[in-house]
């Protein structure tokens, strides 16, 4: 028979009619004489107190068939035994009573049906299958009973010499890491702390930088379990020395004021190999913030091999830049590795550039965007031109011997050169050059061996403004561009060029 028939809906009913009585007359008797004393607590459905202990009440059962049974929602009709309007229906908190009488009026529990006027039997269907349900819930497991958190570190203390680039890696088991520490052992260590990022689920750690050749560290990590008890553990390990090292040369220095042409710039003592795995270690910051890149490039004369960073188009005066190179333990490739961090923190002082008109026998310093001198001048004679393109001072001196021999040249001479502003490595200089003063020549012609001669007076004043990072750049010579090797040449290429020498362009 359909569970939604009037047969069932009476059946399903008639017990907690029933129970409305014996409910009115409890309630009754506690208006006029109190609540008994002896009221225990209320127990769950399926207790050994009496009546079924397999689960919900057939009557729940019953009800529940009949709420869900369409035609019996749509229009329900009269049901016989129902509470009539104004008359008190009885809603237990679990399922309907199915002990003995006399432990029934001890457990039940009464709402008026005023207060419930506006239920449908099927949402006071839905309260009591909520109650069947909610008594069958189990209980939250006490934390006192969580499993102690467990801490697995590697490399382990009993573990071989690990390589200075191999990761630190740490887990935590029924807990959360709350902390990761890694420090070199001795005090006043030179070598780095290493840093680590935790995942998402704060269940693992993992080192994220190398660390330095031949170094003691020693590991303490800390987790929490579920009861908030917290768990240490330690591992000390020891990292393979270095069997060949490299060097590693930063400029500008820290604190400098240079040009706006002024590169960072890492030159090492050996060639690298793995070019990728430094770059990932250094890191530039402005302010300003502007765009730039990493390059890479080999001095063609001395073989040094550099990786610069410049900016799209010059700096502006007074920017900040510093950079920060976590080189420690980095493997150049082959097994030689970098044994220490470096970094440094300059300023752009003045905008200066000097341009060089070699047809015009010319150069014409600008300051701000100001022009500030004219100077005539002798550049490289037709046998020995001078290099065209932007170069970036290096450095000055007030007396520099330079000889034939030390820039390759047939011609000899040996001379004390005053007033000296270095520009490429292959030895191009501007200076005074007062042995040709009164002879025509500046202004006139190019008679030099490949720098940029003027005056005493004017060599004078052009070293005194002079700055390291200063831009020159020379038009009008027969010479090729420089290249970007052959001291700060990497303004001779184009910005998208030059962010291809990057390794990890």
């Amino acid at each position: 028979m359909a569970a939604g028939t009037p047969w069932a809906r009476t059946v399903a009913l008639r017990p907690a009619v029933s129970s409305r009585r014996r409910a009115r007359n409890r309630m009754r008797a506690h208006f006029r004489h109190g609540p008994p004393s002896d009221l225990p607590d209320l127990a769950p459905v399926g207790s050994p107190s009496g009546g079924h202990t397999d689960g919900p009440s057939a009557y729940c059962v019953a009800v529940s068939l009949w709420c869900l049974d369409p035609a019996a929602t749509a229009s329900p009709g009269p049901v016989p035994g129902q509470p009539r309007g104004g008359e008190e229906a009885l809603l237990t908190h679990s399922c309907p009573p199915t002990t003995t009488l006399h432990d029934s009026r001890k457990r039940s529990a009464v709402l008026s049906v005023r207060s419930l006027r506006t239920l449908t039997v099927p949402a006071i269907a839905v309260a009591l299958l909520v109650g069947c349900q909610s008594a069958s819930k189990s209980a939250s497991v006490d934390p006192v009973d969580a499993k102690p958190a467990r801490i697995t570190i590697t490399p382990g203390s009993d573990s071989a010499a690990i390589a200075p680039e191999a990761p630190v890696k740490v887990t935590a088991s029924h807990g959360t890491l709350t902390k990761v520490r890694i420090t070199p052992d001795g005090a006043g260590s030179q070598a780095v702390t290493v840093t680590g990022a935790l995942s998402h689920s704060k269940t693992s750690w993992r080192s994220n930088r190398t660390m330095t050749p031949g170094t003691t560290y020693t590991v303490e990590a800390t987790a929490t379990n579920a009861a908030g008890k917290t768990a240490v553990q330690h591992s000390t390990f020891r990292t393979r020395a270095a069997q060949q090292t490299n060097g590693v040369t930063v400029t500008p220095s820290k604190g400098a004021t240079v040009g706006m042409g002024q590169p960072v710039s890492l030159a090492f003592d050996h060639p690298v190999t793995d070019k990728a795995a430094v770059e990932r270690q250094l890191s530039i910051s402005t302010s300003p913030k502007v765009e730039g890149s990493w390059g890479w490039v080999k001095d063609p004369l001395t073989g040094t091999e550099r990786v610069d960073w410049r900016p799209k188009s010059y700096w502006h005066k007074d920017a900040k830049v510093t950079l920060r190179a976590r080189l420690s333990g980095v493997n150049t490739g082959d097994s030689r590795y970098l044994r220490r961090d470096v970094s440094t923190t300059f300023t752009i002082g003045t905008p200066r550039i000097s341009k060089v008109d070699i047809k015009k026998h010319t150069m014409t310093v600008y300051e701000d965007g100001q022009k500030q001198k004219t100077i005539p001048i002798s550049a490289g004679q037709p046998s020995y031109p001078t290099w065209n393109g932007t170069m970036v001072v290096l450095d000055k001196a007030p007396m520099v011997n330079m000889t034939s021999e030390s820039v390759g040249i047939a011609d000899p001479y040996d001379k004390d050169v005053p007033w000296a502003v270095h520009l490429t490595t292959s030895g191009t200089y501007a200076h005074a050059a007062p042995w040709n003063e009164g002879l025509g020549y500046f202004g006139q012609t190019n008679m030099s061996h490949g720098c940029v001669g003027m005056s005493l007076a004017d060599g004078k004043w052009f070293y005194n403004r002079a700055t390291r990072g200063d831009i020159v750049q020379i038009t009008g010579s027969t010479r090729a561009t420089v290249s970007t090797g052959n001291g700060f040449g990497d303004w001779n290429l184009p910005y998208p060029t030059w962010q291809e020498l990057s390794a990890l362009h």
